[in-house]
């Protein structure tokens, strides 16, 4: 009774920081702890080409995010997957995971996109802190556009007008709200896939999140993962997750890496973090 409804709940930015690290030998977790922290209440994109790795890195985001807090709701939804990757996230993950493949019609992917968007925001009107990590944000807006009735203006690519304004209110939901409860969104979205259209839904969302992470082709081709492009890749207002000291040194490596290209950047900081076993180490080490 004396819920308010989540569309009146006063969204902030977030504050809590999500710890991504759980154990020394998970890198991919561990650089994103220190270069794009994840709060509660982060609207986050995975920007990914295909083959770059990005499946795995849910899993092991999924993976930190149910050792660390088991206290946050955690729902992954793929939309538009192959069946065996829904079977592998299944085994993989503990939380929640919803799915809908490719082999099914889109009104379906939007039925259950809908569904959990629904469930996330009643949650957070009882003050529950939720994460749902969807794979990708590019597949649903692609069913959206196949499923909203023509407007008659269609963009390039063949994206009707109307279509990317209720993935833009899926993706919009994450926020942190005022006085408890948050929905944390991290979506992939994908680039260099060949088509027209899954590059104007990517310009579309460019800017909406407050965390973006850049994979590159190019890293993931020298088999190196994670294949992070760490130059490209950041959180905004970080200081809000970040202690004071830690940030400093942040940005002293990131100074540091803005010389080199994305290649020598990622295998660099890999070599740096792998020799210590918390990430509070490795900035501690910075000192000699």
């Amino acid at each position: 009774r004396d819920k308010i409804l989540f569309d009146n709940l006063t969204p902030l930015y977030p504050e809590e920081k999500l710890n991504l690290e759980s154990d020394s030998e998970n890198l991919s977790t561990r650089i994103m702890d220190l270069f794009t922290p994840i709060g509660k209440g982060q609207r986050g994109l995975i920007v990914s080409p295909p083959r770059a790795g990005k499946t795995v890195l849910l899993q092991d985001i999924a993976r930190s995010i149910t050792t660390n807090h088991p206290e946050v709701t955690l729902m992954v939804l793929l939309i538009d997957e192959r069946p065996e990757e829904v079977t592998d996230m299944q085994r993989s993950v503990k939380g929640e995971v919803i799915s809908s493949t490719f082999d099914e019609p889109a009104t379906r992917h939007v039925q259950v996109a809908e569904m959990v968007i629904e469930k996330a925001k009643r949650l957070v009107e009882h003050r529950k802190d939720v994460v749902i990590l969807l794979d990708s944000i590019t597949r649903l807006a692609r069913a959206y556009n196949t499923v909203v009735p023509p407007s008659g203006k269609v963009l390039s690519g063949g994206v009707d007008s109307n279509a990317l304004h209720k993935p833009k209110r899926f993706f919009g939901a994450a926020r942190n709200i005022e006085h408890g409860g948050s929905l944390t969104i991290i979506s992939t979205a994908l680039i260099d896939t060949g088509s027209r259209m899954d590059e104007v839904i990517f310009e579309e969302f460019k800017g909406t999140g407050n965390m973006e992470l850049h994979l590159d082709r190019r890293i993931a081709d020298r088999r190196v993962f994670p294949a992070f492009d760490l130059i490209r890749s950041g959180t905004r207002k970080e200081e809000l997750l970040v202690p004071k000291a830690n940030l400093n040194r942040i940005w002293i490596l990131r100074r540091l890496l803005q010389e080199m290209n994305p290649v020598d950047a990622m295998e660099f900081i890999m070599d740096k973090v792998r020799k210590t076993e918390t990430n509070q180490a490795f900035l501690n080490s910075m000192h000699q």
